[in-house]
């Protein structure tokens, strides 16, 4: 079996990681890097991320760096009975990728970073209050896309069953509450029924 290594903790990037990993029940070992600390500046670190940027995770040979990529890897690779992630239907599994591709532009790269970059990080990126406003007020538009997809009373938002789509989902939704930007009814419903997964707890321990 390849030695698994997920090296990140501390965001809500790296806690998708650790959330699919534990749904997955696989074993995996953590280095506790947390971005923007002296660990990003080991010459080990750096030798594993050039980018000094977390999460990373490695199988074995296989080396991988972005979130949503390393959570359908390990759905696609290990998936299997109830445990998987992914769905087998490709108009279905087309679903699950828009929902990713969405939530990690519109709501994270887009609106959410836009909002930390010149907020908690504005000593780096400098302040920018008229380009946080707006962030804000892209958000709350798009938020409504999934707010409304949940309005017919599924758990997920694929149905019946927790996907990928959910696992890249729900960490949006608890930075937007950091940084005081409206979940609406729908959304903070579903997300309280999937914090109380045994999976999700976990992957919240060992995270944050």
């Amino acid at each position: 079996m390849s030695k698994r290594i997920l090296w990140g903790i501390g965001s809500g990037r790296a806690f998708r990681v650790h959330w699919t990993l534990q749904e997955l029940g696989l074993e995996y070992e953590t280095r506790p890097v947390r971005t923007r600390t002296p660990a990003m500046d080991t010459e080990e670190f750096q030798r594993i991320s050039p980018r000094k940027k977390i999460p990373v995770f490695e199988d074995g040979s296989l080396k991988l760096f972005e979130s949503c990529a390393i959570a359908t890897y390990l759905a696609r690779t290990y998936g299997q009975g109830d445990t998987v992630l992914l769905p087998t239907d490709p108009a279905e599994r087309a679903r699950c990728d828009e929902w990713c591709y969405f939530t990690a532009m519109e709501l994270d790269a887009t609106s959410l970073y836009v909002i930390r970059r010149h907020g908690d990080l504005s000593e780096i990126y400098g302040e920018a209050p008229v380009a946080v406003e707006c962030a804000g007020e892209y958000f709350a538009r798009q938020i409504a896309v999934p707010e409304a997809e949940l309005a017919d009373g599924r758990p997920f938002l694929l149905g019946d069953r927790l996907t990928v789509a959910d696992i890249v989902m729900i960490p949006c939704l608890n930075w937007a509450i950091r940084y005081g930007q409206p979940v609406p009814e729908n959304l903070s419903a579903y997300r309280g029924r999937i914090a109380k997964r045994p999976a999700y707890k976990a992957a919240f321990a060992i995270c944050y």
